[in-house]
């Protein structure tokens, strides 16, 4: 268990670099950042072990889960070079298994979410149609006790007004509204740091199933109800 700690160093790092964040610093403090950069690889390794024990996981390793440290800045107004958080994404194996995992480690916004980020426009017109149809299983979902438990409430983006093709008085327009869906806990610095928050996270994620079902289902079957 005490391998996959993840230490209070990789923490004071990321306050250093948010005070720090330019080029000329981080070159000088390019070793730590490799030093800490391999301790949250063995974290993300021992959290990518347990989910492959609830889920088919297709993200071959660790490695390859971390994003990278440097930060888009072509559009973006804030210009700072790097992310001042640790973070990565797991994939879930086959066309029929959906849904993202995501992990967040930034002191004081630490966070374990998952969910649809930006779902194509057939899928999107999917989800809502099979709400539009029968929101009940959603809706059941989302306020069952672990949900509420777990996450509180469905996050995303949502439109202002009903979306295309749906009646605005729609018994289930605050879902039909909704053009991300997505969900998140979030964990203290001192959660974060204890030795069982691995295992809190792979539960967080497990915790996702019956969401990441629901929409699997939605995604990849047909009129049917046979996969396609």
């Amino acid at each position: 268990m005490s391998q996959l700690l993840l230490p209070a160093s990789c923490f004071d790092f990321m306050r250093q670099l948010k005070q720090n964040n330019n080029r000329e610093w981080f070159a000088q403090n390019k070793e730590t950042y490799q030093q800490q950069l391999e301790l949250v690889e063995v974290f993300a390794g021992g959290l990518l072990n347990l989910m492959n024990t609830h889920d088919v996981i297709e993200t071959p390793n660790a490695k390859k889960a971390l994003h990278r440290i440097y930060r888009d800045i072509r559009f973006s107004k804030d210009k700072t070079p790097f992310k001042t958080n640790w973070s990565g994404n797991f994939t879930r194996a086959g066309k029929h298994r959906r849904g993202g995992y995501y992990f967040h480690l930034e002191p004081g916004n630490t966070f374990i979410g998952g969910g649809f980020w930006a779902p194509n426009n057939p899928d999107l017109k999917r989800i809502r149609d099979d709400i539009a149809f029968d929101a009940s299983p959603l809706q059941k979902i989302i306020s069952s006790t672990e949900f509420k438990t777990t996450f509180g409430v469905l996050e995303g983006e949502q439109l202002k007004t009903a979306p295309k093709g749906y009646a605005a008085d729609h018994e289930a327009i605050e879902l039909l509204r909704y053009k991300q869906f997505l969900v998140r806990k979030h964990f203290t610095d001192a959660e974060a740091l204890k030795p069982d928050f691995v295992n809190r996270a792979s539960d967080t994620f497990k915790a996702m199933r019956p969401f990441f079902d629901y929409m699997s289902d939605v995604l990849t079957a047909n009129v049917n109800g046979e996969e396609d």
